[in-house]
């Protein structure tokens, strides 16, 4: 692995060339599982993707994250058709969702960490599947990952979870790539920050997402605290609170010393958001609407700037991986089991 870059869907990028960056995205999520219980977020099209990324590269953004992981209905070649397209760097993600995604995929739930943790490995090394719902039979493509994604549902810290939790921390270790969470409905951060800690994970290199939609400051504070990073995304569904709900939030947090740790993201995965399929406000609104909302509560430009794009360039570099890491997994994940 190459320190020092960002690994996105086309290729390694120096981080100071992501400019404004959108950390939690959804641009493909195609999937018989979604279509069949979740249609309201199905998003097949690239061309779709395309028109609403354009917009967003107009109103001033260079890169985005892809926040749907492994098997979920993840498009490795239509979110680099995307990218080619419009400009704009995409980091995709590997990883595993909440379990509800792979319900109709047993070897998923059946994978060993070990095996889970190859499969990260190889997407971030190698190159994602083609067809990625299947274990095997699609070709490699030449489009890798650059984050590794897990999450806990409303049942908590689940077996399923704890073990790609386990496999995510081991391939973080093994790659350099920084892990990318998901907090169902914001809650459950502490639990996950106390596995990932127990697991050797350095929380720098952990963003939560989500966490905006538990309207506590408190909560926030302790998370961050902690030392892992949050990634606001909330604000494109508030429309007339936006000013009471996220802004507040990121205002507090700021005043409290947390600038550093914090980011921004849209988490647009449902139709009724984009303006190409007649939805409101749209993704571009994050980097154009919504500033005007942010100095309004008093987050000066500088501020801004430092949200949008120095953090997200930091957390999102590749950091060094060797083997000193790997040990430091194998070792707590031993001690680990032995308090178990």
């Amino acid at each position: 692995m190459t320190a020092g870059l960002v690994r996105t869907v086309l290729g390694d990028v120096d981080p100071t060339d992501l400019g404004v960056t959108y950390m939690h995205e959804h641009l493909i999520i195609d999937s018989l599982t979604v279509a069949r219980q979740w249609p309201h977020i199905l998003l097949t099209s690239a061309d779709d993707a395309i028109a609403e990324v354009a917009m967003c590269r107009s109103a001033g953004v260079g890169s985005m994250v892809d926040a749907m992981p492994m098997a979920s209905g993840r498009g490795p070649e239509r979110l680099a058709r995307v990218s080619m397209e419009t400009g704009v760097h995409i980091v995709m993600a590997t990883g595993l969702h909440t379990e509800k995604y792979y319900a109709s995929l047993p070897w998923v739930g059946a994978a060993s960490v070990e095996e889970l943790a190859g499969m990260f490995v190889d997407d971030v090394t190698v190159g994602v599947n083609a067809a990625d719902h299947l274990r095997e039979g699609a070709h490699r493509t030449r489009h890798r990952a650059g984050i590794v994604k897990v999450a806990t549902g409303a049942t908590g810290m689940s077996d399923f979870a704890r073990k790609t939790f386990d496999a995510a921390a081991l391939a973080s270790a093994r790659t350099g790539v920084p892990i990318l969470t998901h907090c169902e409905e914001g809650v459950g951060g502490m639990e996950q920050i106390e596995l990932l800690s127990a697991l050797g994970v350095p929380l720098s290199n952990v963003v939560m997402s989500h966490t905006d939609k538990v309207d506590d400051a408190s909560y926030h504070t302790d998370l961050l605290d902690a030392g892992v990073n949050l990634e606001f995304d909330q604000a494109l569904r508030q429309g007339s609170s936006a000013v009471d709900g996220t802004a507040m939030s990121l205002l507090t947090q700021i005043d409290r010393g947390f600038g550093d740790q914090l980011m921004l993201g849209t988490d647009g995965a449902r139709r009724s958001l984009w303006s190409t399929l007649g939805g409101h406000p749209g993704l571009a609104w994050l980097a154009s609407g919504y500033r005007p909302i942010l100095e309004s509560v008093g987050i000066s430009l500088q501020m801004q700037e430092k949200l949008f794009e120095h953090n997200p360039q930091r957390f999102l570099t590749i950091k060094r991986a060797d083997d000193a890491s790997d040990r430091r997994y194998e070792r707590r994940r031993d001690e680990k089991k032995e308090r178990i």
